[in-house]
């Protein structure tokens, strides 16, 4: 399901912490900005807290429940949150998250990484789906998907590696016309400052990331998240445990991978 689609309720549990977040500040006689200074934090980290927007990490609600004289109240609210409501309502938009990004590590089994498609080979990934869409939903999302690159040319762009398998860099959907457009984009990419990308081959004799595709995701304040699409859905996991086995994983394919160099030699070939 896209994010967009998806609604939390007002009342979940990030944001009800957020309120008492809040409410604790305005009695201790804080702004957001005096609150901020005082906990050595960005005032937009405590506004986003404040708002469900951002998770309140155990650290941080030690050293506010300090600053507001809550006596553990942060903490303990923070303890005992269910699980499923540890993802707060920004937690379901991964664009935004990837917007904001400063760093990303992409594997993709499938098709090409969105951040890496042309409007062709976008159009023709979202052709296929089935059931299918019109056209006006195939349009709306392809210039989604183009406005999602904006990222990659960012002042400050994020650091961003891809691995992807090589059966999806030889998909040719579209005409060959469109599939070696793609290839040359995807070229030009890989020459971007900002960007890592790496073919992990099909004769590789050992594959780290046959459990599917995933993201790792680091924002602006160091959070480290996960991020997975199924058939019928999709995942963004913020559990350390997880998020460190995505990360061993993401490590092992970059070894498992050609290099940075040998890739784009495989794509000039491939463009020829």
């Amino acid at each position: 399901m896209h994010p967009k689609n998806r609604r939390r309720k007002n009342g979940s549990a990030m944001k009800m912490l957020g309120a008492q977040l809040a409410h604790f500040r305005k009695l201790a006689g804080y702004t957001q900005e005096s609150l901020a200074e005082a906990a050595l934090m960005g005032v937009d980290l405590i506004a986003s807290i404040e708002q469900g927007r951002r998770p309140l990490k155990l650290d941080q609600a030690i050293v506010l429940d300090e600053l507001l004289g809550t006596k553990g109240a942060l903490q303990t609210a923070l303890e005992f949150m269910p699980d499923v409501d540890r993802i707060p309502a920004w937690a379901e938009d991964y664009v935004d998250l990837e917007g904001e990004a400063i760093a990303l590590s992409w594997f993709e089994n499938q098709v090409l990484p969105g951040l890496l498609q042309t409007e062709s080979y976008a159009r023709a990934v979202l052709g296929n789906k089935v059931p299918a869409f019109d056209g006006d939903q195939v349009a709306g999302q392809t210039a989604a998907r183009l406005d999602r690159q904006a990222v990659l040319q960012r002042k400050v762009p994020p650091t961003v590696s891809f691995v992807v398998w090589e059966p999806a860099v030889k998909l040719s959907l579209g005409t060959e016309a469109d599939y070696k457009e793609q290839l040359r984009h995807l070229r030009q990419c890989a020459d971007l400052p900002c960007v890592t990308l790496q073919v992990l081959p099909l004769d590789v004799r050992s594959h780290a990331g046959l459990d599917g595709p995933f993201t790792l995701v680091e924002t602006p304040d160091h959070q480290h998240l996960g991020y997975t699409e199924s058939q019928r859905g999709s995942q963004l996991i913020s559990d350390a445990d997880e998020i460190s086995i995505l990360a061993q994983k993401y490590a092992m394919l970059r070894t498992q991978a050609l290099n940075a160099e040998d890739t784009k030699s495989l794509l000039d070939r491939l463009g020829e």
